[in-house]
């Protein structure tokens, strides 16, 4: 399925995970409740399937409407890449990590700050998008997409601020904190302050988009 000629150009001047510019995250104290899960949240099924996903924070019991998350205890002793594969609700993040090149640089030292799209975050753009940037020819927007994605070092939820936030890929990212939780551009974090043995994730709701200049 191709590309419409907007969504392309956009998606084509888009960034995550090139690292070029090694940026640092402001500190200060965030004044917004944000989720932070003593493991890593669990989607069910239906979440998936595109619908806003609901996180929970105990281990789900074995029935048929929950996923096959592994459970996220102890995370802190795995890289980002292992606790976004472990889990089971990151399969194309985790496939255009690969497609992209970028999984031994997110098996590296690091550390990283990563915001994690979600399956059902990819699953809101649009029609074809996702095959079309899997694609061996697609690999430098692909790379771009997911270092818009990520942010040097360690920034917890209680070091984040309203501002903007540089990014591996060279476009900063605009933090909003609020009575209603943190936003990064147009994506909403749903669990914070996932630890691994490299870095931090982030949940989001949303792919985030590099501008276009």
């Amino acid at each position: 399925m191709q590309l419409t000629t907007n969504v392309f150009q956009k998606l084509s001047l888009v960034g995550l995970l090139t690292l070029g510019a090694l940026a640092t995250a402001p500190a200060v104290v965030l004044s917004a409740p944000v989720p932070t899960p003593d493991q890593f949240p669990y989607i069910t099924p239906k979440d998936e399937a595109g619908m806003m996903p609901t996180y929970t924070t105990s281990t789900p019991q074995p029935t048929s409407t929950t996923s096959t998350s592994e459970p996220m205890t102890n995370m802190a002793k795995n890289t980002i890449v292992d606790v976004a594969v472990a889990n089971g609700s990151f399969k194309t993040l985790t496939a255009a990590l690969q497609a992209a090149g970028l999984v031994e640089t997110l098996r590296g030292k690091g550390p990283f700050t990563v915001f994690a799209p979600t399956d059902a975050a990819f699953a809101k753009l649009p029609a074809g998008t996702v095959e079309m940037l899997l694609k061996p020819e697609n690999k430098a927007t692909l790379v771009r997409i997911l270092t818009y994605h990520v942010v040097s070092g360690n920034v917890l939820s209680t070091d984040l601020k309203s501002g903007e936030v540089n990014t591996l890929q060279g476009s900063p990212v605009k933090v909003m904190v609020g009575s209603g939780g943190v936003m990064v551009n147009n994506s909403t974090v749903q669990a914070a302050d996932v630890r691994t043995s490299n870095g931090v994730i982030h949940v989001i709701d949303t792919v985030l988009m590099p501008p276009s200049n």
